[in-house]
């Protein structure tokens, strides 16, 4: 092997990077790193470092191309989220600065957390951030530390220099957690001092969402904190509006709604839940429909069962799915009721369509069955709805739902019976 250089000898002085002395493409002897690598001259590389002068060329000799550095604001033993741009350096220290525009990764948050996976852990951590480059005169927008509401409010920001306040709210939105006690004036208290907002703003008001009003005593927060709270618009999408007017919001800011759109988007999670027990009530269902004259028969499970499953999921969609989307329609002021109704219109469609298929496979007093057990599940479900309306309250849910529980455990236990005898 011919004598390496200087230049050479300091390149090889480390020791191979992959692969070690390998015969080169054409006979010659290769260079320490690379197998056909030439060694010759001062261009040969290894391992990022050049044989001309020993610097870094950012090249590594093998594998792919090498990751990209560690970000500046990475700290030991913390995240660092995706939505946060830089910091800001205040006198209470540094303050995330995140972005008003959604990525990818927040599209399949929302997307996962529609559909109730990972819903439970699908929050952030509370303490202050900011949008934009804001000062001691910029608003202070305060939120719940659940990633919907989080980002719901941020994306409307855009353009805007404001303090984000997050409350620690155990991962629940803002109305649900006025209503738990989780969105508080003592929780506001307790995060207005711990993150040191008073030293990062010279005036003393917060906003608050509307929806927090239900939890949240806006005097009890001046005497805690010495902060005002005034209360913003219904929606994140007309802050932009609100604060242009000097906080002042139009009637239209002040009303919620509970549109087509917005009653679907919260329908998919309740289907999603099913998962945990459909699968049990199914097999439940062709349990019961095998029960006969011949004790047990795994014939009449598959004849009959399986419209009884039919029946189970005529209760599911129509509970879960039909009443949210035909809700404003549907008789009744009750979930409970309007549930029983669209739930059991599906269960005598599904009996209908049974009297076409196989009008011999269940007795008149079984599809009466099929019938009550939709509307009597449907009626159940439909009740998980009344936190997500405007004209609910607190105490006329808790009332409804100790007159209509009775009723639907009885007209379920009532289907059950009716099913075993119209097997006889």
């Amino acid at each position: 092997m011919m004598p390496l250089s200087g230049k050479q000898r300091t390149t090889a002085a480390a020791g191979p990077c992959c692969c070690g002395d390998t015969p080169g493409r054409d006979g010659g002897d290769a260079s320490p790193c690379c197998p056909g690598a030439a060694t010759d001259g001062d261009a040969s590389l290894c391992c990022g470092v050049s044989a001309a002068g020993g610097e870094d060329s950012g090249q590594p000799c093998c594998g792919g191309p090498q990751a990209p550095a560690a970000s500046p604001m990475a700290r030991p033993g913390y995240e660092l989220r995706p939505f946060v741009e830089t910091f800001l350096t205040t006198l209470a220290g540094p303050v995330p600065v995140v972005r008003t525009s959604l990525d990818r990764r927040d599209f399949r948050g929302t997307l996962g957390a529609r559909l109730g996976y990972g819903r439970d852990g699908y929050r952030t951590a509370p303490g202050l951030y900011a949008v934009g480059r804001p000062g001691p005169d910029s608003p202070v927008l305060v939120t719940a530390d659940y990633k919907l509401s989080f980002d719901a409010l941020r994306r409307e920001l855009s353009g805007i220099d404001a303090w984000i306040l997050v409350l620690d709210t155990r991962g629940i939105n803002v109305w649900c957690a006025a209503g738990k006690g989780t969105f508080s004036a003592a929780a506001v208290a307790l995060l207005v001092e711990a993150s040191g907002l008073a030293r990062v703003v010279s005036h003393r008001r917060l906003i608050v969402p509307q929806l927090a009003a239900p939890g949240l005593d806006a005097r009890d927060v001046r005497r805690r904190c010495g902060f005002t709270a005034i209360f913003g618009p219904v929606r994140a999408a007309d802050l932009p509006a609100f604060l242009r007017a000097g906080n002042r919001a139009e009637p239209a800011m002040r009303r919620v709604t509970f549109t087509l759109s917005e009653r679907l988007a919260v329908a998919p999670v309740e289907v999603y839940h099913a998962r945990k027990w459909l699968w049990w009530a199914a097999l439940a269902a062709l349990a019961v429909s095998g029960i006969g004259p011949g004790v047990f028969s795994l014939v009449a499970v598959w004849e009959r069962g399986v419209w009884l499953v039919a029946a189970t999921l005529a209760g599911l969609v129509g509970g879960a799915l039909a009443t949210p989307v035909f809700l404003p329609w549907l008789p009744g002021r009750a979930f409970a009721v309007k549930g029983a109704i669209a739930a059991g219109g599906l269960g005598l469609l599904t009996v209908l369509v049974l009297a076409h298929a196989a009008p011999e496979a269940v007795s008149p007093a079984g599809r009466v069955a099929m019938a009550l057990a939709a509307a009597s599940l449907g009626s159940f479900l439909a009740m998980n709805f009344t936190g997500s309306t405007p004209f609910a309250s607190p105490s006329g849910v808790e009332r409804e739902m100790r007159r209509a529980m009775p009723l639907q455990a009885a007209g379920l236990v009532l289907a059950a019976i009716l099913w075993i005898i119209s097997a006889f």
